[in-house]
């Protein structure tokens, strides 16, 4: 008698949950949100030759402010983790209260300030009440989306893009009017007060929420033990060595290098500076959407490796003709920020199970501390030299190479596998 073959149930793979109806509606109304609230980021940088005429500053005061957003952003990212604001808090409610807050904390650096001394707090608060922001909004989006996550997370990054380079379109319009500095940061206020009532009337939470998970030094050095986490997070600092740098310096540097092509108008300097930040909005989606499919480290490795070439062609460029310098300063802002939610999705794919919140908390925190690094750095050279520039870009180069080794190196890793759906 032959015994009867028994064969095992075919395996049943669990169906991914549906796509959420009015999830692109959400989005657009985070996404406009978070433009129009990240606008006083950048407000006082967009006015500083006229703040360094009115106050007559020396040396590193203007570059200080806009090193206190950094670092006031990096403390309120881990104040609001460890106090667990976004389990007490709503997320669309959240998103409105930063917005707001941004915007008072803005209008007080142009409304009370009178020197880089007492501006600092203003724009610290800034930075700590965008905390409450663009995490938030981050956050927002994952709750409508599962398989097109990467193309939503990348539109807000690009819409973040887009609203930091406001102030430069601010001050452009400005500039032709003839105004002096603070009607352009109030308008940078008034344009995080739109975005908190948009939030407010319209963003909500989506099916997808889960309880944010609560920082723990504890959880935040279990994931770092991991190799792999460690490489994605080297990358991710590499990125921010040069990000945030570019976005303070590069409106100097086009206000100087065309300058010394024979362009004297600080107001196309501000609409090229405002063109080549918002360029970033392009990248950014455009990365966002085949992030998924071709692999977080080919994404960033590529991204990284055309914004150092930018970096250093730029360097070069100098007093070049005007449609170059701009032409290759564009393709500098489109790549430079392309690649950003890709070193945090990596995280969160590489990390145990429970570790990812408290790691992704400690990847913030020290990649908007480095940042005044780069910052406070360029702002010690010469930005009418273009020896200096040379080095400034030169120093900011060398971030992407050490993130392009650091993401090969985890490319090669057999964890790698964890991210994207198995394309590394």
């Amino acid at each position: 008698m032959t015994a009867a073959v028994v064969s095992d149930p075919p395996a049943v793979v669990p169906a991914r949950p549906a796509e959420a109806a009015g999830r692109w509606r959400q989005l657009a109304i985070v996404a406009v949100t978070l433009s129009l609230a990240m606008g006083p980021w950048f407000s006082a940088g967009a006015v500083g030759p006229l703040i360094a005429a009115e106050w007559h500053t020396q040396g590193l005061d203007l570059p200080l402010l806009t090193v206190a957003v950094q670092l006031g952003f990096a403390a309120g990212a881990l104040l609001l983790a460890i106090a667990g604001v976004p389990d007490v808090v709503p997320g669309p409610r959240l998103l409105a209260i930063g917005a707001v807050l941004a915007a008072v904390a803005n209008l007080g650096f142009a409304t009370i300030a009178t020197d880089p001394v007492s501006a600092i707090p203003f724009r610290a608060l800034t930075g700590a009440a965008l905390a409450a922001v663009y995490p938030v909004a981050m956050r927002l989006a994952s709750t409508w989306f599962v398989r097109e996550r990467g193309l939503a997370i990348g539109v807000l990054i690009g819409a973040l893009t887009a609203g930091s380079a406001l102030p430069y379109l601010f001050r452009a319009v400005g500039a032709y009017a003839g105004v002096d500095w603070r009607p352009v940061v109030l308008a940078a206020s008034v344009g995080a007060l739109v975005g908190a009532a948009i939030a407010a009337l319209g963003a909500r939470t989506g099916p997808l929420d889960t309880r944010a998970p609560r920082f723990s030094p504890a959880m935040a050095a279990s994931a770092f033990r991991q190799p792999a986490v460690r490489l994605a997070n080297l990358g991710y600092l590499g990125h921010m060595w040069e990000l945030y740098a570019m976005w303070t310096w590069v409106p100097v540097f086009l206000l100087g290098a065309l300058a010394a092509a024979g362009l004297h108008d600080p107001a196309v300097a501000s609409l090229a500076a405002f063109a080549v930040i918002g360029s970033g909005a392009v990248g950014c989606v455009v990365a966002g959407a085949f992030a998924d499919r071709v692999g977080r480290t080919a994404t960033t490795i590529t991204a990284m490796a055309v914004s150092g070439t930018s970096a250093l062609i730029s360097a070069l460029l100098f007093g070049a003709p005007v449609p170059l310098v701009i032409g290759v300063a564009i393709v500098w802002g489109v790549t430079v920020v392309a690649d950003s939610a890709q070193f945090s999705t990596a995280v969160s794919e590489l990390a145990p199970a429970g570790t990812s919140g408290s790691a992704l908390s400690v990847q913030v925190a020290a990649g908007f501390t480095l940042t005044g690094v780069t910052i406070l750095g360029v702002g010690l050279l010469d930005p009418t030299d273009a020896g200096s520039w040379r080095i400034a870009w030169g120093l900011l180069a060398l971030g992407p190479l050490v993130g392009i080794l650091a993401m090969w190196r985890l490319r090669q890793r057999p964890d790698a596998i964890r991210m994207a759906d198995g394309h590394r």
